[in-house]
């Protein structure tokens, strides 16, 4: 039995979903004749309480194409030193945008609304790069799963439209957030400009994301998805994974937390644990005490059949998803507590 805990990406598609995918009625949507995208474009946008989406083929791309909507060349974004856009996405910030991260020391990938005012450069000063843009992430990934408050976002927001800077939400979790903070999908679409949403995570699809916005902001969004090599046919069958993701995977994610969950407080009481990060959703981040090699400590796990991901620095990382059964959890807790170093 191999234990897949590197990411929620590793999942593969349902009987279910590969049915709704292979019956899918498809056309193309480089000239939006696909009536499948159309419809999930549609059934997204009204979610966020935004009246366009459009697919694109990942999450990144999405970010992308924001930051390049929102921002022009020699413009700054702010973002938190954990951002996905700045640590994982290839430096595609500066490359497609030609812009410039101001990062701030957050608290595991959230910052606050005081940070964001003392980072914004004076907007006659030309001397430094215009401040245009703040992204959020939420979940945060590098953080370990953590769910951002609320008021928080909000009084960031306001800080935003004041001083008319763009505010771009990385979503890619955001699934995950409003399962864990019973929250709703209209409350953040009424305070971000743009948001990317992400499909094969922790809701299990193949692939896609998709990035919402109002009228003006989205009118050149197929232009840009076009310039970075995202326009694509017959893209239904993967939006119709989508749609049976949000209609069978959506409310399944309290699964994922709560194994998470037992997971973090497992290691918690294990001697050669150091710290766990707190566990909100279904990433678990924890750190080997000094005297433990993170290479053993992961050899280990591999005699078992069990993967996980080193962060380096004795950190490592398990993440929880649909593929990762009850069978596989209670494997996973008892070779842990049997684990001797």
């Amino acid at each position: 039995m191999r234990i897949d805990l590197r990411s929620d990406t590793v999942t593969k598609p349902s009987p279910g979903m590969i049915k709704a995918m292979m019956t899918a009625s498809v056309g193309d949507d480089v000239y939006k004749e696909d009536p499948t995208v159309n419809a999930l474009e549609d059934r997204v946008a009204d979610m966020f309480g935004k009246s366009k989406a459009l697919f694109f083929p990942s999450g990144s791309m999405a970010n992308q194409a924001a930051i390049k909507l929102h921002t022009n060349p020699g413009d700054q974004l702010i973002c938190d030193k954990y951002a996905h856009v700045y640590n994982y996405e290839g430096g595609g910030a500066s490359f497609n945008s030609g812009v410039s991260c101001k990062l701030l020391e957050g608290h595991r990938g959230m910052f606050t609304a005081d940070q964001v005012l003392a980072a914004i450069n004076p907007p006659d000063f030309y001397h430094s790069p215009l401040t245009r843009l703040v992204a959020v992430e939420n979940t945060t990934n590098k953080g370990g799963g953590a769910c951002w408050d609320f008021f928080e976002i909000k009084k960031i927001g306001e800080l935003c439209q004041s001083n008319n800077l763009g505010y771009h939400l990385d979503g890619a979790r955001i699934w995950n957030a409003l399962i864990a903070k019973d929250e709703t999908a209209n409350q953040y679409g009424h305070m971000f400009d743009s948001i990317s949403v992400c499909f094969s995570k922790g809701l299990g699809s193949p692939v896609g994301s998709i990035l919402i916005g109002d009228d003006d902001f989205m009118k050149d969004a197929i232009r840009i998805r076009k310039i970075l090599g995202g326009g694509m046919r017959q893209v239904g069958y993967l939006a119709a994974a989508a749609n049976f993701a949000l209609d069978h995977n959506l409310e399944r994610l309290k699964d994922d937390h709560e194994k998470a969950k037992e997971i973090g407080i497992l290691l918690s009481d294990l001697p050669f644990i150091k710290t766990v990060e707190a566990v909100e959703t279904n990433i678990v981040i924890f750190e080997l005490n000094a005297s433990v090699s993170e290479i053993d400590f992961m050899t280990a796990l591999q005699n078992s059949n069990i993967h996980a991901i080193g962060m380096g620095g004795g950190k490592l990382r398990m993440v929880t998803h649909l593929d990762y059964t009850d069978a596989m959890h209670d494997h996973l807790l008892k070779v842990l507590e049997a684990l001797k170093f």
